[in-house]
């Protein structure tokens, strides 16, 4: 690639953030602010598992060129309704260690005037204000490493700037990942394997549910199927599904944000010992204490088709949605 090819193009003139909810960890920033900056405009919701795996590059790359004059500005976009809550963005942004600035999203204002549709989105802005490249979705991270790089015009650092990535954030093993990410609400749901079928709106008890083709699943106990969620109102219920992933990730929380809610996670009938995820223990123990995407499981070496199973042993949780990496 020549170095005429490699320069990144003028897209057009970037929107500003007129619309913002809210801000985290800066004033409210306006174009008009940024002119003479480089700015990397992300959009994101934290429980987006695509965003997760991005986000170590996206500390990496703030850490490394905002002495170089780069400044990234998280957009926040909730996907579910209780990513619209401040405290709760706040929180994530707290744990996940990110110190740019975000603007709160939650009306969609800022999202419509990028005319964005993706989680997560990088836009690329040079010091005049203008539109320079953009990437949709998790890879091509060299490219826009390099793309920093021009618009700011430094071409004396490190090749690339340190990366650390843990937990929910390591990237997907793309080669064995035939579990696509699985909402649990009526709204989206299409997978939902029980011989009478989901009952919307009004609790419901469910009983021993059926053995699982790939990629289904299904509830046992009484719970409640809202448009983007289930929940269980009653101690003993659970959750299974059966998949074929290295990870399998659940965005869940209490449905009172004071509460704790116990649990335990099978792997085919059995506690998942040296394949459990990060937010359970190897007896398949742990606790739900907010709204997150929590890591159940992670697997090593030979991964095949399985069935995971999660018993929440006191009442009031809901679950919107399994991910996998």
């Amino acid at each position: 690639m020549t170095a005429e090819q490699s320069r990144s193009r003028s897209e057009s003139r970037a929107p500003g953030f007129e619309g913002a909810t809210g801000w985290l960890n800066s004033t409210p920033l306006t174009a008009h602010d940024l002119l003479g900056k480089v700015t990397l405009v992300n959009f994101w919701t934290y429980t987006c598992v695509n965003w997760l795996r991005q986000l170590p590059y996206l500390r990496a790359w703030d850490a490394t060129y905002r002495p170089h004059g780069l400044v990234t500005v998280g957009v926040h976009t909730p996907e579910f309704g209780f990513e619209r809550r401040v405290d709760n963005v706040e929180l994530a942004v707290r744990e996940m260690g990110i110190s740019y600035p975000v603007a709160l999203d939650s009306e969609y204002a800022v999202w419509a005037s990028f005319a964005n549709r993706y989680w997560p989105a990088l836009y690329f802005v040079d010091r005049e204000g203008r539109l320079r490249h953009h990437h949709f979705g998790e890879g091509a991270y060299d490219r826009s490493e390099q793309v920093i790089r021009e618009l700011l015009g430094v071409h004396d650092l490190p090749a690339a700037a340190a990366i650390e990535a843990q937990g929910a954030e390591v990237a997907a093993d793309w080669d064995h990942l035939q579990s696509p990410e699985t909402y649990l609400g009526s709204a989206r749901s299409d997978s939902f394997a029980y011989p009478s079928g989901p009952r919307f709106g009004q609790p419901h008890t469910y009983t021993e549910p059926p053995p699982l083709p790939l990629n289904h699943w299904s509830l046992h106990g009484t719970w409640a199927i809202a448009q983007e969620s289930c929940t269980m109102t009653e101690a003993a219920g659970s959750l299974v599904m059966r998949f074929h992933a290295r990870d399998l990730n659940l965005v869940m929380g209490p449905t009172d944000c004071c509460d704790t809610v116990h649990f335990r996670v099978t792997l085919d009938g059995q506690a998942p010992d040296d394949a459990h995820g990060e937010d359970v223990d190897a007896e398949g123990f742990g606790a739900v204490t907010h709204q997150r995407l929590h890591q159940l499981i992670r697997q090593t070496g030979h991964i095949e088709d399985r069935t995971f199973e999660i018993t929440f042993l006191d009442p009031a949780v809901q679950v919107f949605a399994f991910t996998f990496g």
